[in-house]
């Protein structure tokens, strides 16, 4: 079949789906979507396409990777949308991530053909995102994925490299992933919500009817399915509790055992790594590496023959614990550091840290005193205080509730970066009985 045929054959099976969503009950026409991000700045040098909140960040997937997400649903009318600007800020957004490993999923419920590229553009997409973009990509979600996307498959398949091919996961159902990032963690779509609740629903009644009519036949009705209640952590837990349970367990000492051992490993065998940071690792592994923590067991990191794995496992003990280690209370004002005068952004950071409880403030001064080190071997490594913050970011500090926007990323990752390259200027104003450093 020639590549004219596979077009008309996908706007065809665009049609179809347009079609089964008006029949199920789902909008068909467009609304203009609400602002997105409250934090969005209106000088933001993509605000007109941001503020529609198409691509957003999403937190972590199970491997530690940047999460960033592509929804269909919330694209404007073509004659609304600049499809030339959208593609500038999705490498805008992807420029911040592309020297580490990250993950994009894409949400496919609501792509119409009012709001759908042309294919044109998405040759030129594909094009425009060279080896620097598709390198560190190690995994792309297609959610809800129809015979329309099959098709493009077809036209694309011989700009698509095997290689990329293989980084493709298709995904019919939201609880899939599940089980390669942090669900919670993604800013699903209210249309997507609606549109898998709307299934659910009636798939739930013919279910619900099938076990009734089961009961009957056999006499009973369905059995209740009760939810066990949660279980509590373990007395050596180490990861998913505070820092108070892990000092009350460990007889007072300040610094989490976990954090002591990876930086101490890190800080002999890793400092001139390149990369160090930017690379994940098996997820097994990481699995395998906490239980063992959780469970008291010693771990030896010479055993695993890669240094990642340590890098990986601190990053995740800083994403896991219950409240992030510079606090709630601070994400406010670390997001307002952009808007305090060059000169005096130092001064702030030492006023925001000057706020922290002191066990977080000893387990940060500790944290970023090794980063500092890391920073200081930038010319083997390449990892800068800006490399790091840029991983670090968002594992010291994120909202009480949703994930932090993108929008937020650059004053989240400028405190980052200053706490780092200033470290002995903005600590040295608070001594605390009893704190180790690395």
């Amino acid at each position: 079949m020639s590549e004219i045929d596979y077009e008309k054959l996908a706007e065809i099976e665009l049609q179809k789906d347009e079609a089964e969503d008006t029949q199920s009950g789902q909008e068909k026409t467009f609304t203009s979507p609400p602002l997105e991000d409250p934090e969005l700045d209106i000088n933001h040098p993509y605000y007109d396409v941001a503020r529609h909140g198409i691509i957003q960040l999403a937190g972590d997937d199970n491997s530690g990777r940047k999460v960033i997400t592509f929804s269909c649903c919330r694209m404007p009318p073509s004659y609304q949308l600049n499809h030339t600007r959208l593609l500038e800020y999705l490498k805008y957004t992807l420029d911040q991530y592309v020297e580490n490993d990250y993950t994009v999923v894409y949400f496919h419920y609501g792509l119409k053909s009012l709001n759908k590229p042309s294919l044109k553009w998405l040759q030129t997409a594909y094009k425009e995102f060279d080896r620097k973009y598709k390198k560190n990509l190690k995994a792309l979600y297609v959610v809800h994925p129809t015979n329309f996307i099959k098709i493009l498959w077809n036209i694309f398949k011989p700009l698509i490299s095997h290689k990329f091919g293989k980084k493709v996961t298709y995904l019919n159902y939201l609880s899939d992933l599940r089980e390669h990032l942090k669900y919670d963690q993604l800013n699903i779509p209210q249309e997507v919500v609606r549109y898998v609740a709307s299934f659910k629903y009636f798939v739930s009644r013919f279910l619900r009817h099938d076990e009734n009519l089961r009961g009957k036949h056999k006499g009973k009705l369905p059995p209740v399915v009760k939810v066990p209640p949660p279980r509590p952590p373990l007395p050596t837990q180490q990861f998913g509790v505070s820092l108070q349970y892990i000092k009350d367990k460990n007889r007072g000492e300040l610094i989490p055992p976990v954090m002591k051992e990876t930086v101490s490993y890190l800080k002999r065998k890793g400092l001139q790594v390149e990369g160090l940071f930017r690379r994940s690792a098996s997820i097994q592994t990481i699995k395998d590496v906490q239980k063992l923590y959780n469970q008291g067991k010693p771990v030896n990191f010479d055993d695993y023959h890669d240094i990642h794995i340590p890098a990986v496992i601190l990053k995740t003990f800083l994403r896991e614990l219950p409240q992030p280690l510079l606090t709630f209370e601070c994400y406010d004002p670390i997001v307002g550091i952009t808007s305090v005068e060059s000169c005096l952004r130092v001064t702030r950071c030492k006023q925001i840290i000057q706020g922290l409880p002191e066990h977080n403030y000893i387990v940060l001064k500790y944290l970023i005193c090794f980063l500092h080190m890391v920073s200081q071997e930038s010319i083997y490594n390449r990892m800068t205080a800006s490399s790091l913050a840029c991983v670090f970011g968002l594992n010291l500090i994120w909202p009480s509730k949703g994930t932090a926007s993108l929008s937020a990323l650059v004053p989240l990752n400028l405190f980052t970066e200053l706490l780092i390259d200033f470290y002995m200027n903005i600590f040295s104003s608070r001594t605390v009985p009893g704190e180790i450093l690395p």
